[in-house]
């Protein structure tokens, strides 16, 4: 019998971090992003007419820990350490001999892991004098989250929400307005990208890659503004590995560490952030944890995209990134997992991907709201449908141990609530979700737009 743990394991202030830790320290071999006009090398000068320089020092940094300045670790204080739960009641229902851990990221003002970036981001923008944030949102967690962190730090703040998000999802958009947020749907006639977009198509669902274009456009063209992101980026990636810091910690407190560490994947920030501090001692040689990044099946970018440079954005502002893609034309269908629906991902992870030291895997969208449900009764937690491909993952795999007997000790981040999502179980209990996977003629169609790099 496993011995026996509290049902959640939490951090005393004196025990948080304060560092972030930089992976970029541990790669080898790390392509350069290319600047997406002329694909030399990009330098800070291209950086700082949309991100502050503190930021951009961190993008490129090689420093293998990262201080806190002690403004954000004082906001961090107000949410954080979030629990690390052992998931009792989901083992008994599997019938299974692992051990489940979940980190609930869920618990943060926002709802989700976001807020771990945004504080940040807000703050080196406001103290180097910028006045106004533009952004953009899939289902509207990251857009939530920039919207709470400006308003702790007085910065104006527009959120580009992908269109069916914005439909699907009316009450993130009030939660973000009523935090002092303007809030319009991508693509949108506030931009030439979006007006150029809905001049072909004046019905488009939107895509992530659409709503980057129109709010870097927006900081690019506003001399007060800046632009942030929620995801994909270095410097977002280092923000958010205080969750796996924390989760290490609380690891230590119950005598106990992960065979297995599971996340769903959009962009990479949530995954990495609970991962990274974990395949350091894997890259170190002190352990050898298995890693699994779970993605939808209608977004399949690391289990069917490309290795290779693409643009971040369909407009083609951001520099050209060495990742995983589907294409930057890439229209996702409109699934309910909308913080997934992105074409890349993260440099860093995709690095990681495609060296063999963490594995992914892609799941369909009902089959991922049944483990919701299962999870939401096992647990009482109702979990975003993003989070819900790293509860459907963390089951099988646990699915798996009962089948071989192993007690393996299983962890996944739950990244966020799903109470804004309601909508999405009310068509998932009709009966009215459907899957959808990405087909061939799909993946040669966004391939097409991936640019040749003539270097």
């Amino acid at each position: 019998m496993s011995k026996k743990v509290p049902y959640k394991t939490y951090l005393d202030e004196s025990e948080l971090p304060k560092q972030w830790y930089n992976i970029q320290a541990d790669l080898k071999g790390l392509k350069p992003y290319l600047n997406p006009q002329t694909q030399e090398l990009v330098g800070p000068a291209d950086l700082t007419p949309i991100f502050p320089m503190g930021l951009i020092a961190q993008e490129v940094s090689q420093e293998r820990y990262i201080d806190i300045p002690e403004e954000v670790q004082e906001k961090y204080k107000s949410f954080r350490a979030t629990p690390l739960c052992r998931a009792y009641e989901l083992e008994k229902f599997l019938g299974t001999p692992a051990k489940i851990y979940y980190k609930y990221e869920g618990a943060t003002p926002s709802g989700s892991h976001k807020l771990n970036t945004a504080i940040p981001q807000a703050y080196y923008n406001k103290v180097e004098g910028i006045t106004r944030l533009s952004t953009e949102t899939g289902a509207g967690q990251w857009g939530s989250a920039l919207s709470i962190a400006a308003q702790m730090f007085g910065l104006e703040c527009k959120v580009y929400m992908v269109r069916v998000s914005y439909d699907q999802k009316p009450y993130r958009k009030h939660l973000m307005e009523t935090f002092g947020a303007t809030i319009v749907a991508s693509p949108s006639m506030d931009t030439n990208t979006g007006r150029a977009i809905l001049a072909q198509d004046p019905d488009s669902l939107g895509s992530l890659g659409m709503a980057i274009s129109e709010a870097v456009e927006d900081a690019a063209t506003h001399d007060d503004t800046n632009y942030c992101l929620g995801s994909v980026l270095n410097h977002v990636i280092l923000h958010q590995t205080i969750i796996g810091q924390e989760a290490i910690k609380q690891f230590e407190k119950i005598d106990d560490y992960p065979d297995i560490v599971i996340g769903c994947c959009g962009g990479g920030s949530n995954y990495s952030g609970i991962a990274f501090p974990f395949v350091k001692e894997r890259l170190d040689g002190k352990k050898d944890t298995r890693f699994i990044a779970v993605e939808p099946c209608a977004c399949p970018t690391l289990t069917k995209g490309k290795f290779t440079y693409d643009f971040g954005d369909t407009g083609k502002f951001t520099p050209l990134t060495m990742m995983y893609t589907l294409g930057h034309d890439f229209m996702p269908p409109g699934i309910h997992a909308g913080g997934l629906r992105y074409h890349g991902d993260s440099m860093l992870l995709s690095k990681l991907v495609n060296d063999g030291i963490i594995e992914a895997r892609a799941v369909h969208q009902t089959e991922t709201f049944e483990a919701a449900v299962q999870f939401a009764r096992a647990e009482g937690i109702l979990p975003a449908p993003e989070s819900a491909h790293a509860i459907r993952a963390a089951m099988d795999v646990a699915l798996e141990c009962k089948e071989t007997g192993e007690e393996k000790t299983i962890l996944f981040n739950l990244s966020g609530h799903g109470h804004f999502d309601l909508s999405a179980y009310e068509a998932y209990n009709a009966g009215k979700l459907t899957d959808v996977d990405y087909t061939d003629d799909m993946l040669k169609e966004g391939f097409a737009c991936i640019p040749e790099i003539k270097k």
